[in-house]
């Protein structure tokens, strides 16, 4: 694991690598092979991180409270990175953790941190970014159909038909530009089957490639400030995460 430490005290710099070599030991073998960087302020992790699209490095371990650049603004200048790391904030005050975990924060630390907290969060990014096992294969035909059970009627839906498709509880709405369905089975299922197609918006929902019209600011009672993407054929706004804002950009500039 490559772990880069963002802060402007060189204590707090020198107590994080001091408490990362002595988590080695306690980690599984795979991860006891860690490397540690350092920078003083967000222009010069950005420097870091922006000369390998953030791919060198697994984890951040960042302050807020830095002069300049704070680290709020820090991660949403990582979110942009085309592989950016897991975030682990790390400061003295905790009254910025609502705002931390709407940037898809791993976990949040308070100083002084202690060791047992760290290897917490470190477990919690292995989890996050381990690749998942095989979700259950749900009842989809090959090819380019769902087969739909529908009050006694069974039809197969061209996949070509579908805006998305949104996790809900147990079940998946597909969405159609006329019409909603819903199946028995996983999101993830429908990701690998139709990766080609769909892209994954947010960690419920996968809209059609084709459909992508528009990314635009949007605010939701509940999530508050954030991203929605807007489908053609539909009038439906479906939240993107700031995780995935990146990928819908690069989806629109195609």
């Amino acid at each position: 694991m490559n772990i880069l430490i963002v802060d402007d005290e060189a204590l707090a710099r020198s107590r994080l690598r001091t408490l990362l070599a002595d988590c080695r030991d306690a980690l599984p073998a795979p991860q006891q092979r860690t490397t540690v960087a350092e920078a003083s302020n967000a222009a010069e992790a950005l420097a870091l991180l922006g000369t390998t699209g953030g791919k060198g490095f697994d984890l951040v371990l960042l302050d807020i409270h830095m002069p300049g650049q704070d680290g709020l603004a820090m991660a949403h200048a990582l979110h942009a990175l085309p592989q950016p790391p897991a975030i682990v904030f790390v400061t003295a005050h905790a009254d910025h953790a609502v705002s931390a975990f709407e940037l898809d924060a791993v976990d949040y630390l308070t100083k002084p941190v202690r060791r047992e907290r760290l290897l917490q969060a470190i477990a919690k990014v292995q989890r996050t970014t381990r690749a998942p096992a095989p979700a259950p294969s749900i009842d989809l035909p090959e090819g380019d159909t769902l087969l739909i059970q529908d009050r006694g009627r069974t039809e197969r839906l061209p996949v070509a038909e579908v805006l998305y498709f949104k996790a809900e509880q147990k079940y998946v709405t597909v969405r159609t530009a006329t019409r909603s369905y819903i199946v028995d089975g996983a999101l993830s299922d429908l990701e690998t089957r139709f990766a080609p197609r769909f892209l994954r918006i947010h960690r419920n929902a996968l809209v059609a490639r084709r459909a992508v019209r528009a990314l635009e600011k949007h605010y939701d009672a509940e999530e508050g400030e954030g991203w929605a993407v807007r489908l053609q054929g539909s009038t439906e706004l479906l939240a993107v995460s700031r995780r995935q804002v990146a990928a819908v950009r690069e989806e629109l500039a195609r």
